[in-house]
């Protein structure tokens, strides 16, 4: 027999080892660093210039971030923040190195989503979002997986509960009621509209009184934060449908979608969302906020399958946010909830594996030119970065042959360039920010 105290004595265990994994992957101090990148990577993979033209550039400016060089002299290796100064200074052909933005609009919101596990979801949200800031551009991910595979990934652990998505959503259920309470005092109609009341378990947390920033959190990457999140956050399905019952009027969808829009239009470039696999209040909130759909699956009939599950689940739900059509309040996405853009992405593909070509074939049939062209293929490489919560583009390439880690990260080059043409397509698309 296994009562709680046996679960909780396993996971002491876990905890331990969990502990000891840390220290093999990140620096002595339990705190994962971001490497410097070679001039190699500089020039031919990050920002596409040609190595004598960029060492003449380098030469000519002394100003200019030299990096630090190797003992032979013949490769430099630049952080991020110099890649980025040497991205806002220099020209090349008169052409600028920083990447496009549309003008006077707020950051665009993807979601990564499906309700199958292990479809890739945390290991799209991380590649997308480290390949967006070698690119130059300025990242918030935030995890809505209680798994909290995300956060781990970009180096956070032992986050309180109050300061992830349910936090956001507790905050943002204690405001709501309030102006709904201050709308009803003020409302000019003989009757007067009775006041929802909630319990001091909720109002007296505090949650009303953080500000954005306290649930924002920096990584090791300079311009990446993240809304982390942690297993005891696993409770916000439970807690969520307590909250709406203390007040069914609560559009609870759309808490996340509110927090967003009260930050400056300039603060991000880019959000990513993480979701957790399954079709619930935290998942809600995350395609309800997103521009920007990315359903990620394995090769596989029953992930096929499950695809298609999701997207006829997550059709349903999204239609039942209909009733709530005219109360959400301005600023926030309107319904009926429409996407800018909805994309199919293969993961862990094998292209010599005929099932998974056949299952290519079937998804693109299926889904049409709305499947991504390039899978993100499953090499050994992909299997080591997972094994050690980093990414491709964390893993230095000299811990492996150099061809390895090239196709394993030409994989992904691949899948994020042409997310960052569809959500340049959609960026297009949206309207500008006031």
């Amino acid at each position: 027999m296994y009562t709680h105290e046996d679960l909780a004595r396993l996971q002491a265990q876990s905890l331990k080892m969990q502990g000891w994994i840390r220290q093999q992957t990140f620096s002595p101090e339990n705190e994962k660093t971001l490497r410097r990148f070679s001039s190699w990577e500089l020039g031919e993979l990050i920002l596409k210039v040609n190595q004598s033209t960029l060492r003449g550039k380098l030469a000519a400016d002394p100003s200019l971030p030299q990096g630090l060089v190797e003992e032979d002299g013949r490769q430099r290796w630049f952080t991020l923040d110099e890649i980025n100064e040497i991205r806002r200074r220099l020209r090349i052909n008169r052409q600028s190195l920083l990447p496009a933005r549309p003008a006077g609009k707020r950051a665009l919101r993807a979601a990564i989503a499906n309700f199958k596990g292990g479809a890739g979801k945390s290991t799209v949200a991380l590649h997308f979002a480290h390949a967006a800031a070698l690119d130059g551009y300025r990242v918030l991910t935030v995890d809505f997986d209680p798994q909290a595979t995300l956060s781990h990934s970009m180096g956070l652990s032992d986050v309180a509960e109050e300061f992830t998505v349910w936090g956001i959503m507790a905050r943002d259920l204690t405001r709501e009621t309030e102006r709904m309470n201050s709308s009803a005092r003020g409302a000019q109609s003989g009757t007067a509209l009775p006041q929802r009341k909630l319990p001091a378990s909720i109002t007296e947390m505090g949650l009303a009184d953080l500000r954005l920033a306290d649930f924002i959190k920096p990584t090791s990457w300079p311009t990446i934060d993240i809304v982390p999140s942690c297993a005891n956050a696993a409770f916000v399905e439970f807690a969520s449908a307590q909250y709406r019952h203390l007040n069914p009027e609560w559009s609870f969808f759309a808490a996340v979608s509110r927090f967003l829009d009260q930050l400056p239009a300039d603060s991000y470039d880019l959000i990513i969302f993480d979701c957790p696999p399954a079709i619930g209040y935290q998942s809600m909130n995350a395609v309800f906020a997103a521009d920007l759909l990315y359903i990620p699956s394995g090769p596989g009939y029953w992930e096929y399958d499950s695809t298609t599950s999701f997207i006829g689940q997550l059709s349903e739900a999204l239609e039942d946010l209909s009733r709530f059509s005219g109360i959400v309040p301005a600023g926030t996405f309107s319904l009926p909830k429409a996407f800018l853009d909805v994309r199919f992405l293969l993961t862990r593909f094998e292209p010599n594996n005929d099932l998974h070509r056949a299952m290519q074939d079937a998804f693109g049939k299926v889904f049409g030119d709305r499947m991504a062209e390039h899978p993100i293929e499953l090499t050994r490489a992909v299997e080591q970065s997972g094994r050690f919560l980093s990414s491709i583009y964390e893993i230095d390439y000299r811990q492996m042959t150099r061809e390895t880690w090239r196709r394993a990260r030409l994989s992904f080059d691949r899948a994020y360039e042409e997310f960052r043409t569809h959500a340049l397509n959609a960026w297009d698309q949206m309207g500008g920010e006031a």
